[in-house]
Parts: C-alpha cells; structure tokens; sequence
C-alpha cells in the first residue's frame, strides 16, 4: 500500500480539477432596489465579462477552466421559477430581511424585490451545481439561510467561502455610488493618483486605512511582498517580504503616508496597464461608454433629465490631425513668447498657427520643419493674430518646463492623416466646439512612451508610416 497524498498532493488534485463559475447576476442586481437599468443588464454582463478576463489575465490566471453564467440564462426558467414559489412559502419576511441586511440596499420603505433577493442568491447554488460559493463576509448571513432553508426543498447544502472586504478609499465602506472610494479596473493613471492623493491615510492609524487594506489583501498576495518606493534622504527603498513588518512600520509613523500611497500607486499602475490595453479598442471602448453611460451628457426631457440617450463618444477620430511643413516662421508683433508660423498642410494657402514656443524652440529649428498640426479646431485671435490651428508638441514639466515639437516619420508628406491606431477609419469633426472641449478630454490620455512615441491610452499616434515621436522627452504630455 502507497503513502497517502501530502497535503500539497491533494491541493493540486483539487485544483486540478477545479472548475470556476462567474455568475453574472443581472436579476439581482435588478432586484436590489434597480441598481441596474433592465435595458442595460446585458451589456453590463458583456462588460464584466470582458474587464474579468482582462483582470485575470493581467496576473497570469488561465481562463480555460472558467465559464461566465448570466442570471437571466436559468432564472427564468419554469423550474427555478417554481422553486422561488416554493421557497417564499418557506420563509418568513424576518429571515428575507435579516439575510439580505448587508447586500441588499436598504431604505425606509424596502421593496419586496430586496425580500426575493436571499432566496434567489440560494437556489443559485443547486441551479450552477455548485459545490460551494465564494463571497465576501458580507455575504455571510445569505450564506446561512441558503444553509437553513436548502435542504427544506430537497438540495444539498454547499461549502461557504468567504474573504474579507477591503475598507473604501475614503475611510469608510467601499461603494460604487461613492466615486472615491474605490479604484476602478478602467480608471487613467491620472484617476488613480487623484482618488489616491485624497485617501485617507492618516500617519501611524492602521485602522480603517484603505490604502493599508489594498496592499494587504491584493497586492501583497500577488507577490509575496511590497516595495515602498522613496527618495534615498528618507532611508530609499524598502521591501517588506511580511505584511505584518510593512503595518508596524506605518504605526510606527517609519513609514510616511505619501511614500505608501506613492508605492501603491506604482504598483497598481503595473496591473491595470495590461487591462487598459485590452480595452483600448473602439468595440470595447464604446461597450464600456453604453453599459455605463455618463449621466452628465444625457439629454434632459420635459419630464427631467433623461436616462437612456445614447451619450456622445469623445474618441480621438474626431480630431483633424495632419502632417504639416513650416514655411515661414515669425515673432509676434505684440507678444516675445509667440512665434507666427505659416504651415502647409496640404491646403491650398497655408495656414497661421501661433505657437508659444520663443523660449522652447530656436527659430532657425523650426523652419522647414515637418510638425504635427490640429486643424478642425475653432480658429482664435491670440494677441491680435488669428491662429488657425495647433502645433502639436512633447511637454515635460519639472524644475524648467521643456517642451518639443512633435516629428512625423521621415519621407512625410504635408497634409497626411495623422491618426490613433484603431481608430483610423472614423470622420473628424468639420471644428471642434469649444464648449463640448473634445480636444481637452482627449488630450488628458495623449502621452510619451519610454520610447518617445506619442501615444493616446497607450496606442500609438502614427500615419501610414509609422509613428509620430519626439526627441527625448520619455513621460512627457502632448500639448
């Protein structure tokens, strides 16, 4: 007779035979007080559907062994449908209530959907054929009645899994109706370092400490460890292989508040960047724009703001971008920090562009230059000459501002398209209107790779050539 497995032996045969079902539960997020517009429930699940995968691959999970279930697919099926009828004649309203006191949002007056919700939650477990649920510890109470009441129609009870919840950014509950309090898997860098500069964090306090709870139960695990990143007059950097080390250090006040939000900021940046990528396509972009519509660019109605309307997409084929060649280049009469540049750009006349490069950019480097010029924006009177477009360049702030013209591949001719992979084929704006600031919410995403290339959410901005670059100014904005 052999040995038996080791306990590392049986793991593995565990999850070797693991298989995992996301439940995409879209008639229950429908339940629970509507959180979820009915129309919108598809493509929500089309959206989390796609963010997870992006997620896991992110950190190197395989998803051969995953399956994605929408609610919708079986719920409304005549048997699970019989079994909610049979299960409310089961259940007292104190039991529905009482299980769903830390899922379903409660409000003075509940609905009898937030009553429905438990019970649903319950018979999801015998519908997946399920061997045991995962769930937050909020889930605990909806755990034991799916325990209690399970075996009252004949099921079997399941295994309960439970991980505990990440406190919100903002020192409380994380939740999705507070913006700040949580970091979105889509969230820009620049999102992340604003919900993050205003966290609370306060030196030495480990409680309710958000930031803390993000590197304990995410980041740490991912790695076995955690770098905290700062300047080498502050000790440089340190890595804690225990996550117990890295609290004690923060009680302690040896670890400063900005140091850790800094390091988390890094390290949170390199997880999100392979999902950003993912989602850098028109398809998933405008999937991402309808399941979750910007409330603020919704038409009113008569009867008030309006909910469904279809919101405008701010996507960087709107912009009239083209190679331009400088003819001439001048002071401005009125203004020492303003060149006056003619540049053809493949029109007839060239046009006047007036750029406040004096202090950046020698005159002489200018001209007969190949730059990369915005056309279809609203032409403007700077300093009494009307400037009729924009000379796109590379800015890096710092001690001194420096700032470079853009560079189209060599061999460019003036008028050329220049465009953001992906995105080559839409119709730019005839102009741009200036209060609708397309130009501006784009241009919060135009960046310099390490490679000088500028590109917008990490795609490249290029012609037919090839890429559109700049000298050396890695990490810049495009300005």
């Amino acid at each position: 007779m052999g040995d038996s497995p080791s306990p590392e032996e049986k793991l593995h045969l565990i999850t070797r035979n693991l298989q995992v079902t996301i439940l995409f539960a879209d008639l229950h997020a429908y339940l629970d007080n509507m959180k979820a517009p009915w129309e919108l429930l598809e493509l929500r699940a089309s959206y989390y559907e796609n963010v997870i995968k992006a997620m896991l691959e992110s950190i190197g999970v395989p998803l051969e062994k995953l399956k994605f279930v929408k609610g919708t697919d079986y719920q409304l099926s005549k048997e699970y449908t019989l079994d909610v009828y049979r299960l409310s004649s089961l259940v007292t309203q104190h039991d529905a209530k009482k299980a769903g006191a830390e899922v379903v949002k409660q409000v003075e007056h509940p609905l009898l959907s937030g009553l429905l919700y438990p019970g649903l939650q319950a018979l999801d477990e015998e519908y997946l054929k399920a061997d045991a649920q995962f769930g937050g510890v909020d889930q605990r109470k909806i755990f034991t009645f799916a325990e209690k009441y399970l075996p009252a129609l004949g099921y079997s009870k399941r295994v309960h899994l439970m991980n505990p919840m990440v406190p919100g950014l903002t020192g409380s509950k994380m939740s999705s109706s507070e913006e700040d309090s949580k970091i979105d898997l889509l969230d820009r860098k620049e999102d992340v370092k604003k919900k993050l500069k205003k966290a609370f964090c306060e030196p030495g306090n480990v409680e309710n400490n958000g930031v803390l709870s993000f590197i304990k139960h995410v980041l740490f695990p991912l790695k076995s460890e955690f770098v905290i990143l700062r300047d080498e007059k502050w000790g440089g950097n340190k890595t804690y292989t225990a996550y117990s080390d890295l609290e004690k250090d923060f009680a302690d006040e040896v670890v400063h508040p900005g140091d850790l939000k800094n390091s988390v900021e890094v390290s949170l940046n390199k997880l999100l960047d392979p999902i950003r990528e993912k989602f850098n396509t028109p398809a998933l972009q405008k999937l991402a724009s309808t399941a979750y519509p910007d409330p603020s660019k919704q038409k009113p109605t008569a009867k008030g703001p309006a909910k469904n309307s279809e919101p405008e997409e701010v996507i960087p084929s709107r912009l009239d971008i083209r190679v331009g060649k400088v003819i001439s280049v001048d002071k401005h009469p009125d203004a020492d920090s303003l060149y006056v540049e003619k540049i053809d750009v493949g029109e007839a006349e060239p046009r006047t562009v007036v750029s406040g490069l004096v202090q950046f950019v020698p005159k002489e480097e200018l001209q007969d230059r190949l730059v990369v010029v915005l056309c279809n924006l609203k032409p403007q009177k700077m300093r009494g000459v009307e400037s009729q477009g924009m000379l796109l360049c590379a800015s890096l702030e710092g001690v001194s501002r420096k700032v470079e013209p853009l560079d189209p591949p060599a061999g460019s001719a003036p008028g050329e398209r220049v465009f953001v992979k992906g995105f080559e084929k839409g119709q730019p704006d005839e102009e741009l209107k200036p209060k609708k600031k397309v130009f501006e919410k784009l241009q919060a995403d135009f960046k310099i790779s390490e490679e000088c290339i500028a590109q917008w959410k990490q795609t490249n901005l290029m012609t037919k050539l090839g890429s559109i670059s700049c000298k050396s100014l890695r990490g810049g904005n495009v300005s």
